[in-house]
């Protein structure tokens, strides 16, 4: 489910390469197998086609990381709903993964790494409505597991992400011969985890018997200014970066110091996907924003 996604793609993707799954695919758009609406259809309708296909694993990769709290808590936490209910009704049994995010957690102290014990704090209406989400899942009943995927990154990485935004105004300097680029929010750490490394663990998630919450990231923070500097070095822009504090409205670059709600800091402990899993992160931070730049320098 969530198919056509950011995430959806690549866990699709990695499933196909696998000769023994026969994968459908569902979503609301046209590339889907199967065109469904989890935040607009019956528990009852979905639950049929359960039984129809009959398959063994469910993955959720749908949600939304943007709207207004109404709109967020629809695609976030109903959707999720219909889904837990539909596989209640559902005679299959299947497994579920669901697929969370580090935002649950909200706030970390700067330098300490967030484990699946802590208590989840969101700031913010993304984060409150994937917590809700995942509270459900744990309260289902089902055989389930949550992936709290913290900051994905790599191939398709949305230009609405800080990092695709950060791509995208280095594009437009370079387009203009600027001879600098100012950006904002380059102050707060994050955890950044290749998108195909998070498709191998939902991959392994889907054949394991782990249950609960389990925290998918690189186990390392990376500054975002480090990040910015990274892809100007990738992309041979000989101008100057600087930060700025607060941005103008509009201005290139320019958005929240970080729109998930996490403060300055997030880093993930990840000793729980490597012990119930098998799962440890195999692509470097560089080929990752290689191909964030690639996918950047080739849109006109």
């Amino acid at each position: 489910m969530g198919a056509d996604g950011f995430l959806g793609r690549h866990v699709a993707e990695r499933l196909l390469a696998d000769p023994a799954v026969q994968l459908t695919a569902l979503g609301r758009g046209d590339d889907a197998d199967v065109r469904f609406d989890l935040a607009g259809g019956a528990p009852g309708v979905l639950a049929r086609f359960l039984d129809a296909v009959h398959p063994g694993v469910v993955i959720n990769c749908a949600g939304s990381t943007r709207g207004n709290a109404r709109d967020l808590t629809r695609q976030n936490t109903v959707a999720v709903a219909t889904v837990c209910e539909a596989m209640r009704r559902s005679s299959v049994g299947a497994r579920l993964v669901q697929i969370g995010c580090g935002s649950e957690y909200g706030p970390s102290p700067t330098g300490a790494s967030t484990g699946e014990d802590a208590v989840p704090r969101p700031g913010g209406p993304y984060g409150v409505s994937k917590l809700a989400a995942t509270e459900m899942v744990l309260g289902s009943g089902l055989d389930a597991v949550v992936l709290r995927v913290f900051s994905p990154v790599g191939p398709g990485t949305p230009i609405g992400a800080p990092l695709g935004r950060i791509a995208e105004a280095l594009r437009r300097s370079m387009q203009n011969g600027d001879p600098e680029l100012r950006l904002g929010g380059l102050v707060v750490q994050r955890d950044f985890v290749d998108v195909r490394d998070v498709a191998r663990a939902v991959h392994a998630a889907s054949l394991s018997a782990a249950q609960g919450v389990v925290n998918i990231g690189s186990g390392r923070a990376v500054r975002m200014r480090d990040l910015a500097a990274g892809l100007a070095h990738i992309a041979g822009y000989e101008g100057a970066v600087h930060e700025l504090d607060e941005p103008p409205a509009g201005a290139p670059g320019s958005f929240p110091p970080y729109p998930d709600g996490c403060g300055l800091w997030q880093q993930a402990d990840i000793r729980t996907a490597r012990d119930r899993l098998g799962w440890r992160p195999r692509i470097a931070l560089e080929e990752s924003l290689a191909d964030v730049w690639m996918e950047a320098a080739c849109r006109v």
